[in-house]
């Protein structure tokens, strides 16, 4: 009877993976798309990286509401819901390009609707994933899970570079939208998930909306092994975020929006081979070492892969740091999905996504300021930087860019080779008992 019960899992688990997987590709397309026509517009980093963190003040903001919906609606509704909001703020794009009437500006409030829908989704399929995959497994399904968000990362920026040319912006999100709803039609119709089963900790979770918000993060204050590890993502966010708004004014800057897409899909293929891995794999048996080492891996190469203004270079170093991110994320996952009993983890997860991801809002307005008034002034022939870095990086107000995401990388690798240091996050596998839940609900 278990048997059934977990074929039966992984087949629905099977079914939601490829609706989110053509769901991402569509996302790419209107991401990328969305990106190029910002700065296309406007020619403004500040701009882009607002348009970014529009992005993420959902996930910060709405996380603790979106996690308790997540814990009191079925794991289905809740995805079925998030999709279908977010693919209506997609089609919003089309309607008001085919129109005439869209603006940069626009593109905020759109990101705003989207995001939050999408705030929603995460902590519901993550949740989805512990109540339909035995526990033995969930390193490899949430190599699975990357592999999903690997793929559209290789098609993605290609296809959406060569589209944004043929069929403009309008038509692209008309496909994501599209793609929206195949996802939500296949839930519908194929997808059964189980309520999860009662646990002590879900009985504690249990009273007003606002208690409930809370409980996520008092759970977490509680076990200071998870809330060191959570630490370790924020200070690793916060370096990742000033980086983020960098990368497509760096290649945008010296190449096309084609040519762009073919960077970030050979860089993609990276992603790819590292979920390969990790989806074999599991992750091994002490999955915080893995998950370390992924992000000291990733921080080297980011910091060597912008040393000189090289193709190669940088497509060489980009694959092995996409290779190292499912590592690290993956084996994150499966611990916070062992240690975190079935039924409080909506509430868990979303308020640790938007702690984890608080520190996107701030970073990335770092970005704009520290590349235009220091590094890209301090690069040019003569400048304060340009005597520093000028041999390793050549000189040149595009090179101020390219040192600062050097940086972050070299950072983000000193704080992965500190974690290792620190007991709370390198025992956090032992210090903490597992949750005694398997695929079995009700």
């Amino acid at each position: 009877m278990e048997s059934k019960i977990t074929a039966k899992g992984m087949r629905s688990f099977f079914i939601i993976w490829v609706g989110q997987l053509v769901s991402l590709v569509g996302s790419q397309l209107t991401g990328f798309a969305l990106g190029v026509y910002v700065y296309d517009q406007t020619h403004s980093v500040m701009f882009l990286a607002i348009a970014q963190i529009a992005n993420q003040i959902p996930y910060v903001l709405l996380s603790p509401v979106a996690g308790v919906l997540s814990d009191r609606w079925n794991r289905r509704t809740a995805m079925m819901i998030a999709d279908f909001g977010a693919g209506l703020a997609v089609a919003s794009v089309a309607v008001l390009y085919f129109t005439g009437v869209l603006k940069p500006w626009m593109v905020i409030p759109i990101n705003l609707v989207m995001a939050a829908f999408n705030t929603l989704m995460w902590p519901s399929y993550s949740a989805a994933v512990t109540l339909l995959v035995p526990k033995k497994q969930y390193g490899r399904a949430n190599g699975l899970v990357q592999l999903g968000e690997a793929i559209p990362q290789i098609a993605g920026p290609a296809l959406a570079g060569a589209l944004y040319i043929i069929i403009k912006l309008g038509n692209m999100a008309t496909l994501d939208f599209l793609s929206y709803l195949f996802a939500v039609t296949l839930m519908l119709l194929f997808v059964r998930i189980p309520n999860p089963p009662k646990t002590e900790e879900g009985e504690k979770s249990r009273g007003s909306f606002w208690h409930e918000m809370r409980f996520g993060w008092d759970y977490i204050i509680a076990r200071k092994n998870l809330l060191a590890l959570l630490s370790f993502f924020v200070a690793l966010n916060f370096v990742s975020g000033i980086m983020g708004p960098l990368f497509v004014p760096l290649i945008l800057d010296t190449w096309d929006a084609p040519t762009m897409g073919y960077i970030m899909t050979i860089i993609g293929f990276g992603v790819l081979a590292g979920t390969l891995v990790m989806s074999a794999w599991g992750g091994g048996k002490r999955k915080i070492y893995t998950l370390l080492g992924g992000g000291a891996i990733s921080g080297l190469f980011l910091c060597v892969g912008f040393l000189r203004p090289s193709l190669t270079l940088l497509i060489v170093c980009g694959f092995f740091f996409m290779f190292a991110g499912p590592f690290t994320n993956a084996c994150s996952q499966a611990i916070w999905q062992s240690k975190v009993a079935p039924d409080v983890q909506g509430k868990v997860f979303a308020v640790r996504r938007a702690i984890a991801w608080s520190v996107n809002i701030a970073a990335p307005l770092l970005a704009a300021p520290l590349v235009d008034y220091v590094f890209k002034p301090g690069m040019v022939a003569g400048g304060w930087l340009a005597n520093i870095f000028g041999p390793i990086f050549g000189v040149g107000a595009s090179r101020g860019t390219a040192v600062l995401i050097s940086l972050m990388g070299l950072l983000s690798m000193i704080v992965s080779l500190v974690a290792f240091t620190i007991p709370r996050i390198r025992r956090v596998e032992l210090d903490l008992p597992d949750h005694a839940v398997t695929v079995k609900a009700e």
